[in-house]
């Protein structure tokens, strides 16, 4: 008895510690359906793009990052991270030197061979592509589970959508207005529906005159834009400052955007950055929207 009692004892601590080990285990999975799992949270990451890194601070773990891109600023502690490269060029001798337990990629942005490289030398990969609000909002858990905050990340995803709820609701009832946003001018790119800055404007009540393009970043006409007669227009630039390009609009007096004075700028990284900031941007764009409805 005492031997068969030994051996009970024994399979039940065995039993234990692989129960405990299994439910230790963090499991997301990422925007390409790849299932990530990590035996702890990851203490040394290396994020890969810009809106990456002011995703893993928002979900709280910008202090376990290592190294990270250029352009990545925001917040003011991301600029003093190390540099592997930049989105589409990166360094795999920079990051290996980092000894990153977990990297922080973009799907669209950073190349694919690059990101097989990482997997192929063992690094976990957590491919990035946010496409919709909700898509963001998973994108701060699953980043707060990989890095240990699982409960502050999901309280900031949370206040994140509600956000967006708040404007949801408030511009429910409203008129719509057509809107073309201009990403740049030379080329002249806009962005198609799929886009998440589409769904920015499906928040305030604006239709993409361009929703319809095959093409996430499609280049255009200056006649297509006249044909679409969009009753806004909406310039990103690559700064605060209002692009002066924007005022090129101004010998199409036959659009109505133009006739209504409805040219107006936004920050790109409130946009084009898919991030918790992208609340300030709808929150500008449906002001923007609001005061063409009284044209």
């Amino acid at each position: 008895m005492s031997a068969l009692f030994a051996l009970k004892t024994c399979l039940f601590f065995v039993w234990l510690a692989f129960s405990t080990a299994q439910a230790d285990t963090l499991r997301v999975t990422d925007a390409e359906g790849r299932v990530l799992t990590l035996a702890a949270p990851a203490e040394r990451i290396v994020a890969l793009a810009p809106h990456v890194v002011e995703n893993a601070f928002a979900a709280g773990i910008g202090d376990r990052i290592v190294g990270a891109v250029d352009y990545a600023d925001y917040p003011e502690a991301a600029a003093q991270l190390p540099r592997v490269g930049n989105y589409t060029s990166v360094s795999l001798e920079s990051i290996i030197a980092l000894k990153p337990d977990l990297i922080l990629a973009w799907g669209s942005g950073n190349p694919r061979s690059t990101l097989e490289k990482l997997d192929a030398l063992g690094i976990p990969v957590y491919i990035d592509e946010p496409r919709s609000f909700d898509a963001l909002a998973n994108t701060l858990k699953d980043f707060g589970t990989l890095g240990g905050e699982p409960v502050l990340a999901s309280q900031r995803a949370d206040q994140f959508l509600q956000r967006i709820q708040r404007l949801r609701q408030r511009y429910a009832e409203a008129e719509t207005v057509s809107v073309f946003y201009e990403v740049w001018n030379q080329p002249l790119q806009t962005i198609n529906g799929k886009h998440l800055i589409s769904d920015v404007m499906r928040l305030c009540a604006g239709v993409n005159v361009f929703a319809e393009e095959t093409a996430i970043a499609p280049l255009v006409s200056v006649e297509s834009v006249i044909a679409a007669d969009p009753d806004v227009i909406i310039a990103s630039g690559m700064d605060a400052s209002r692009p002066e390009w924007l005022d090129e609009w101004l010998r199409y007096p036959m659009i109505h955007a133009v006739a209504t004075q409805q040219l107006h700028h936004i920050h790109p990284d409130l946009l084009q950055r898919h991030t918790p900031r992208i609340a300030d941007g709808a929150e500008q764009m449906c002001a923007q929207l609001a005061e063409a409805r009284t044209k």
